[in-house]
């Protein structure tokens, strides 16, 4: 599998903790785990506590050949550390009870070489340090008032400030997947990875949330639980969903667990072919209302419900997730199944979102090449449109209540009015406009939450555009391009938008490297976007540069200077 960043996660300003927790595995935390997990625990701690007194008494009591010191008679006294330094005794050297040869520095009578020096009054060049002590530690240095506290050195660098921005990576490097957290500070263009967490599988899709989800620990329950958080929902190959806590560092499992906990066949494909020459098609899973049988490749937190979550999913299925429901061992449709299901769709289902102006109503694309808008209380009265292509990714947009964007395998950005769709998909569905975007597939985009009508694209061609939506004198659109770039991340997998700045992009793709583009340094964007950004309020200051921000990477440093010297 080759390195890549799969997607990308803003957290806001100010939301993380200013200073991150170390994760602590006690008694609590292997109940909940336990719990959560399904897995015996206490049997593999028995199981390493008996390898561990093996370990101790390995080779004792052991006959024959099996003993340790079979065939070694030696006495222990005539061992000899060739490491340990000789000593000397009488300005010799003893070693081994043979005297060693007379130094040959001893004619130069190197022992009293400072005496010639000292004065009758016994005071020498030297003289008033000889009263001066070095200490190894500075803590038993009584003149030095000041300590060192590693603990204060350790809270600093981990310190997040109000002002700074974290970014959340899906990364995939050497067949093995982890989230990277980065620290952004704006102000100082400076972007580093912070802490990482390990997944199981490979990641698909990240979605941030702030709703402390219930714990699968009675213990862990408080009288005054946390009404608000920092955490991360992430999809991945496997049909689980896990949520982590991005205030914990070194968490060695997520806070809870969406969806079936055990691995077992249902979750394995099956192929349709048989013999040498199998068929690329597989059988379709049977699915379940309780929980998803194949990879999660699309989430959605609801901002108004804050306890929901919905998913979208290869098993061609939409389902919905109470995040106050604690995670308890139960057969189908128990309290660890999700609380609704739909089955919309008749193929993979690539994203879903909800519309935060009405909170109950979800939009979502899928392979077979229709996008959906229903409500989540009444789904069969929902509308569609029948598109030409794969759906890639799609956005509500936040200025309009009923607008939403879809883009498309084949290049096409397509803008709808969820009001003009039919309920029959075999009802015809135009599209408000078609914007040609890319050479290619359009996998990632994205509507600025700061800025009216300002979007941004990314495709396989590896560029990341922004294009700027207008009404025009007759109420259509127009839309037209503002900026083009290639940022040097491969093909572009991820592009979204900051929620503090305006004209912030971050992207990501296929060469597993984040990058970070301050649009409004350029000065045809500033113009393009003069009055949109007077109208909401934000002056961008002229920067220098070219608006990029990236991870210096050690490895590609050194391969350009060896091209260099090529």
């Amino acid at each position: 599998m080759s390195n890549l960043i799969s997607c990308v996660s803003w957290v806001k300003r100010g939301v993380a903790a200013q200073q991150p927790t170390k994760y602590i595995l006690d008694e609590k935390e292997l109940q909940r785990v336990s719990a959560l997990a399904r897995i015996e625990i206490e049997d593999a701690r028995m199981e390493l506590e008996r390898a561990h007194e093996a370990a101790k008494s390995m080779g004792k009591g052991a006959e024959g050949e099996e003993a340790d010191d079979a065939g070694d008679e030696e006495d222990e006294d005539a061992w000899v550390d060739e490491e340990d330094a000789p000593m000397e005794v009488d300005g010799e050297i003893q070693t081994s009870g043979v005297p060693a040869k007379k130094d040959d520095l001893a004619e130069y009578n190197l022992d009293e070489y400072d005496d010639e020096d000292v004065k009758e009054d016994g005071a020498g060049p030297f003289s008033n340090i000889k009263g001066l002590m070095f200490y190894r530690d500075n803590e038993d240095d009584p003149y030095i008032t000041l300590k060192d506290d590693p603990e204060d050195d350790e809270r600093g660098e981990l310190e997040i400030l109000p002002t700074d921005n974290l970014l959340v990576t899906a990364k995939t490097e050497d067949d093995v997947s982890q989230l990277e957290i980065y620290v952004y500070d704006e102000s100082q263009d400076n972007l580093y990875v912070h802490h990482d967490l390990m997944l199981p599988n490979f990641p698909l899709c990240l979605e941030w949330l702030d709703f402390p989800p219930s714990s699968s620990s009675s213990e862990m329950q408080t009288d005054n639980p946390p009404k608000f958080g920092n955490y991360i929902a992430v999809g991945t190959l496997d049909p689980e969903i896990e949520i982590w806590s991005l205030d914990v560092m070194d968490s060695m499992y997520p806070d809870m667990v969406l969806g079936r906990a055990d691995k077992t066949a249902a979750h394995v494909p099956v192929p349709l072919g048989t013999g040498k020459k199998k068929r690329k098609k597989t059988k379709h899973r049977p699915t379940s209302d309780a929980y998803h049988v194949d990879a999660v490749l699309g989430l959605s937190w609801n901002r108004t419900h804050r306890h929901m979550l919905a998913s979208a999913s290869a098993d061609r299925t939409v389902k919905l997730w109470d995040l106050s429901r604690a995670v308890v061992d139960g057969e189908e449709g128990g309290d660890n199944g999700a609380i609704r299901s739909f089955g919309v769709h008749k193929d993979k289902v690539q994203a879903v979102q909800w519309n935060e102006k009405e909170p109950t109503v979800l939009l979502s694309g899928s392979y077979d090449r229709t996008v959906r808008v229903f409500d989540s209380r009444a789904p069969d009265t929902g509308v569609g449109a029948v598109l030409g292509a794969d759906v890639e990714a799609l956005r509500w947009d936040p200025w309009e209540t009923h607008a939403f964007y879809v883009s498309l395998e084949n290049g096409l950005v397509l803008n709808f009015d969820a009001r003009a769709l039919p309920s029959d998909l075999k009802s015809p569905s135009p599209a408000r406009f078609t914007l040609s975007a890319h050479d290619g597939a359009v996998s990632a985009l994205d509507v600025s939450p700061l800025l009216r009508g300002c979007i941004c694209t990314g495709g396989t061609d590896k560029l990341v555009k922004v294009w700027n939506v207008d009404q025009n004198a007759t109420g259509k659109p127009s839309v037209s391009m503002v900026a083009s770039r290639d940022l040097e991340v491969g093909k572009v997998f991820s592009a979204v938008f900051s929620p503090d700045d305006p004209l912030t992009i971050a992207a990501a793709g296929s060469k597993a490297k984040l990058q970070i583009w301050d649009v409004g340094a350029n000065s045809g964007a500033r113009r393009a976007f003069a009055s949109k950004l007077s109208e909401a309020g934000r002056v961008l200051k002229e920067k220098e540069g070219a608006g990029l921000v990236g991870l210096n990477n050690d490895d590609e440093a050194s391969e350009e200077e060896g091209d260099e010297d090529e």
